[in-house]
C-alpha cells in the first residue's frame, strides 16, 4: 500500500467514525438517561446520546493535528449535512402512510428535540474546538499537544453541553424535568453532569491521542512535531 493510500485510508476511517458517531447519537439522543454514579450526593446523569460524543472530538483533533484546520472544518460541515439528512428521513418517515408506529413516533419526537438542539450546539462546539486547537498549535509552535487537545475540547464541550440542555428544554421540551421542583437547579444539574462526563472523557483520551499521533506520523510518513500532511511534499506514485 502506497503512502498516499495509507493517508486516504486513515482519513476515511477517522471521518467515518466521526460521521457514524454523529448519526448514532442524534438518533439515540435523549431516548434514555443513564445514571453513571454519584459524586457525594450528586448523581451523574447523562443522556445516552452523549456516550459516544467525546470520540468525535478525538477524531477532529487527530484530523486537525495531521491534516490541518481546513480538512477538520470540511468534516464539521459534512457532519452538519448529516444532521440535516437524519432530520429529513425522520420527518419523511412520519409523513408517509404506513402501519402503526408508536415506537417510531416516540423516537422521532425525542430525536427531533435532540437533533434540533445538537445542530446548533454542534456547529458552535465543533468549530470552537477546531479554532482553539489551531490557536494553541500556532501559539506553542506545534508543541504541547496535550494543551491544544484538552484546552480546545474542555471549552467546546462546555459550550456544547450548555446549548444542548437549554435548547432541548426550552425548544424541544424533551428533558425529564420534575415540574414540582425548581427548574433552574435541574437544568444546571443536567449541564454539570453532562459536562463532567465529557471532561473525564477528554482527559482520558489524552494518552490515546499521543499514541495515535505518534503512530500515525510514522505510518503516514509525516515528519516533524506539529507538521501536517499539507506541509509534506506530495508522494510520487510508484512506477
Amino acid at each position: 500500500m502506497s503512502v498516499q493510500d495509507r493517508r486516504d485510508l486513515a482519513f476515511l476511517i477517522l471521518a467515518g467514525l466521526f460521521l457514524g458517531t454523529m448519526g448514532m447519537l442524534n438518533i439515540l439522543g435523549l431516548t434514555r438517561f443513564l445514571t453513571l454514579g454519584t459524586i457525594g450526593q450528586w448523581p451523574i446523569v447523562v443522556a445516552i446520546g452523549a456516550l459516544p460524543y467525546p470520540i468525535t472530538f478525538l477524531c477532529t483533533d487527530l484530523i486537525s493535528e495531521l491534516w490541518g484546520e481546513q480538512k477538520a472544518s470540511q468534516l464539521v460541515w459534512v457532519g452538519l449535512l448529516l444532521n440535516g439528512w437524519v432530520v429529513f428521513i425522520l420527518w419523511l418517515g412520519g409523513l408517509l402512510p404506513g402501519t402503526d408506529g408508536d415506537v417510531f413516533f416516540a423516537v422521532q419526537r425525542l430525536a427531533f428535540g435532540a437533533v434540533g438542539a445538537s445542530m446548533v450546539a454542534y456547529m458552535v462546539a465543533q468549530f470552537t474546538d477546531v479554532r482553539l486547537f489551531h490557536f494553541w498549535k500556532r501559539l506553542t509552535k506545534g508543541r504541547a499537544l496535550w494543551l491544544r487537545n484538552n484546552g480546545s475540547t474542555l471549552v467546546s464541550q462546555l459550550v456544547d453541553t450548555t446549548a444542548v440542555v437549554l435548547i432541548s428544554h426550552y425548544a424541544g421540551h424533551v428533558l425529564p424535568v420534575n415540574v414540582e421542583e425548581r427548574l433552574m437547579p435541574q437544568l444546571i444539574g443536567f449541564i454539570a453532569s453532562g459536562y463532567l462526563f465529557k471532561v473525564l472523557a477528554a482527559l482520558l483520551d489524552t494518552g490515546p491521542l499521543y499514541v495515535l499521533v505518534h503512530w500515525l506520523r510514522q505510518w503516514l510518513e509525516i515528519p516533524g512535531e506539529g507538521s501536517e500532511i499539507s506541509d509534506v511534499k506530495p508522494v510520487a506514485p510508484t512506477p
